[in-house]
């Protein structure tokens, strides 16, 4: 089973898509890549970011999961342990991918005030300049440090809870009823007093506890919206069905993309 993520070899993204399976894994630069490459049929599976508990939701997936008609057949996660990673203690830089440099925050102005910060492209991305730079240090899981490479401190992030939520992507025709959660995207194409408690009103009525509600612009015109909405229920059941039905007739101008339901698994 062909399965691609976000690289390079080393990131978050690679470890929860090892978690998915033990054949290849491939690795592209966006989450767009990523959709694609399952909708086209170029991978069996794609492994994206959905949510950290800290940072909130990564705006990219949700943006491809309302373009692209895909499957969420899995969801996984895995706690983030960053540590700092350099090639000495003596270092005038740190790099990483900007979620990691944002949950490191405090650790960094209460020890290194007066380092710069550099944005990159994954965590993984930051312990290659590291490697390469001994100027550099790299913010990264303390798996990553190998050769010259040591762990200056680890746990370093400001949250010990910290974690990150993984989908894993297949083809539409993988959508399955089964499973202990739900996601869905709605695009009412509408915009009045009250919409979006109509929305959420059907799952209440059925005692369906919504774990996620976000909105994004819909890209049409401005302050127009689509709702993503994740519940603690499977679609094989009749209220989550019926509660379905009702928010059709509610978007019966714009539509809604029933993801899939899934389990949740635990990856250390």
């Amino acid at each position: 089973m062909e399965t691609v993520t976000l690289g390079p070899t080393g990131t978050y993204s690679h470890r929860a898509a090892s978690a998915v399976t033990d054949d290849g894994i491939s690795f592209v630069e966006s989450v767009r890549g990523i959709a694609d490459a399952v909708a086209n049929g170029d991978a069996d599976r794609g492994v994206v970011p959905i949510e950290n508990s800290i940072e909130g939701s990564v705006t990219e997936t949700l943006d491809a999961l309302s373009e692209v008609d895909l499957a969420v057949v899995r969801e996984i996660v895995t706690p983030v342990r960053h540590a700092l990673i350099a090639q000495s203690e003596n270092f005038d830089t740190v790099a990483s991918h900007s979620q990691a440099l944002a949950q490191v925050r405090t650790y960094l102005d209460e020890n290194y005030p007066d380092v710069d910060r550099e944005p990159v492209a994954s965590t993984a991305r930051s312990v290659e300049i590291a490697r390469d730079d001994p100027t550099v240090a790299g913010i990264a899981h303390p798996d990553n440090a190998d050769g010259d490479l040591q762990v200056v401190a680890s746990d370093i992030q400001d949250q010990t809870s910290n974690s990150t939520r993984f989908f894993v992507v297949a083809p539409p025709s993988e959508r399955s009823d089964a499973g202990g959660k739900s996601s869905f995207v709605v695009y009412p194409n509408a915009n009045y007093p009250g919409l979006l408690l109509e929305l959420l009103e059907p799952f209440a009525d059925r005692d369906i506890n919504l774990s996620r509600v976000e909105s994004r612009p819909s890209g049409e015109r401005l302050g127009d919206y689509l709702f993503h909405i994740d519940v603690d229920a499977g679609l094989y059941e009749e209220r989550t069905q019926a509660a379905l039905d009702d928010i059709e007739v509610i978007a019966e101008k714009g539509w809604v993309r029933r993801l899939g339901s899934y389990d949740v698994e635990h990856v250390v």
